[in-house]
């Protein structure tokens, strides 16, 4: 398998691949071609993807808010067979970065509140479960907003 990983802006010819991953990793609220598209022409909004060759090993977008410098992790997914490789540390690493360049304050998620695993790498990136989300997803499971405050509210 090939481990050479590149991050970069997805572009409208990735749309395929991404509903493919999308739809391979989530069985609730699954982000439709047409949402892809809108996000990947947005200027104020980003979706990023990694690349191994021709695969594409994960994805991640995060929406931007006019009047707000909180970033909102909307969707990260990485593909079956590259998981545990660092693929979602590739994308975690891109979005705070990206973010810390635009001025953002911090951002924010949701999470299924059964999702252990993405709760905890979650809170090993150093976000922290701020809010109880009740019957917050498509099948009516509970969520959790998580946040990652960049800089102390006092600077």
């Amino acid at each position: 398998m090939n481990t050479n990983f590149r991050v970069e802006r997805a572009q409208l010819s990735d749309l395929a691949q991404l509903v493919a991953l999308e739809r391979a990793t989530f069985n609730y609220s699954c982000i439709s071609r047409r949402s892809f598209k809108q996000v990947i022409e947005s200027q104020h909004n980003f979706c990023w993807v990694v690349r191994a060759g021709k695969e594409l090993a994960g994805y991640a977008i995060a929406f931007t808010r006019r009047n707000s410098n909180l970033w909102r992790l909307y969707s990260i997914a990485v593909a079956l067979n590259f998981r545990g490789l660092g693929v979602g540390n590739l994308l975690m690493n891109e979005i705070l970065d990206t973010a810390k360049r635009h001025a953002a304050k911090g951002l924010s998620l949701e999470v299924k509140s059964d999702n252990k695993a993405a709760i905890h790498w979650y809170q090993n990136c150093g976000f922290e479960t701020v809010d109880l989300l009740p019957d917050y997803y498509d099948d009516g499971s509970d969520g959790f907003k998580m946040r990652l405050t960049f800089y102390p509210e006092s600077q």
